[in-house]
C-alpha cells in the first residue's frame, strides 16, 4: 500500500528526470531502492532503467540494491499491466516496453490496441484543426501580398513595366489565393469527419474501461 501511495507521487517527477540523469543525487544517497523499482514498475519501464539508474548513481558512489529493486517493481508491474492502465496509456500516445507477461498480457495488449485506436483519431482531429489554422494563415498572408502588389499596380510613380508585373503578380496571387481557400474548406469537411470518428471511437471505448 506504501508503495501504491507514493508510488503515483513518484510518477510526477519522471518527466523532469526524462533525457537526462535518471536519478538525482538526493534519490541515489537515499538508496530507496524498492520505491524506485515500485516507481519503474508502475510507469512500465523495462529492466534495463536499473542500468540507468545504475549509470545516474555510479558518480556518487552508490550501487544499487537490485534485489529490492525488482522485488518492488513487479508490484509495480501488477498495478501497471491491467486493461484500464493499457488503454490510458496507448490513449495518451504513450509507448509500451513490452514488460507485461502470463496471463495478463493477452488482455493488457488488447486494451493498449483500443487506446491506440482512440490516440490515431484524437490525433486526427489534431492534424486537421492545425492544417486548417495552417491555411488560414496562409489566406491572411496572400490578401497582404494582395493589397501590396495592387498598390504598386496603381502607383504612378513607377514605370509601366513595374505596375504590369505587379498585376500580373496579383493575378499569380488571387489564383493561389483560391487554391487555397479550397484546400482550406476540404479541410473544413475532413475536421468534420475526423470529429465525428473520434467522437463515435470515444463513446465506443471509454466506457469499456472506467473511464
Amino acid at each position: 500500500m506504501k508503495y501504491l501511495i507514493i508510488g503515483a507521487v513518484g510518477l510526477a517527477s519522471l518527466a523532469a528526470l526524462s533525457g537526462c540523469a535518471t536519478m538525482s543525487e538526493d534519490q541515489c544517497l537515499a538508496g530507496d531502492w524498492g520505491q524506485q523499482g515500485y516507481t519503474d514498475g508502475y510507469a512500465g519501464y523495462s529492466e534495463s532503467r536499473l542500468e540507468d539508474h545504475t549509470q545516474a548513481c555510479a558518480k556518487y558512489g552508490v550501487v544499487p540494491n537490485s534485489a529490492a529493486y525488482f522485488s518492488a517493481r513487479e508490484d509495480g508491474l501488477r498495478q501497471y499491466c491491467v486493461p484500464e492502465r493499457a488503454f490510458s496509456e496507448a490513449a495518451r500516445g504513450n509507448s509500451y516496453a513490452g514488460v507485461c507477461r502470463g496471463p495478463a498480457e493477452g488482455a493488457f495488449l488488447s486494451a493498449w490496441r483500443d487506446g491506440e485506436t482512440l490516440y490515431r483519431a484524437e490525433q486526427a482531429v489534431t492534424e486537421a484543426r492545425s492544417r486548417i489554422d495552417s491555411l488560414g494563415a496562409r489566406a491572411t498572408e496572400l490578401d497582404e501580398k494582395i493589397d501590396y502588389f495592387q498598390g504598386q499596380a496603381r502607383d504612378t510613380n513607377l514605370t509601366d513595366e513595374a505596375r504590369e508585373q505587379a498585376r500580373n503578380r496579383v493575378q499569380e496571387l488571387r489564383r493561389e489565393r483560391q487554391q487555397t481557400l479550397r484546400e482550406w474548406q476540404e479541410a473544413q469537411d475532413y475536421l468534420e469527419y475526423a470529429e465525428r470518428e473520434a467522437r463515435d471511437v470515444r463513446y465506443y471505448l471509454i466506457g469499456r474501461y472506467g473511464f
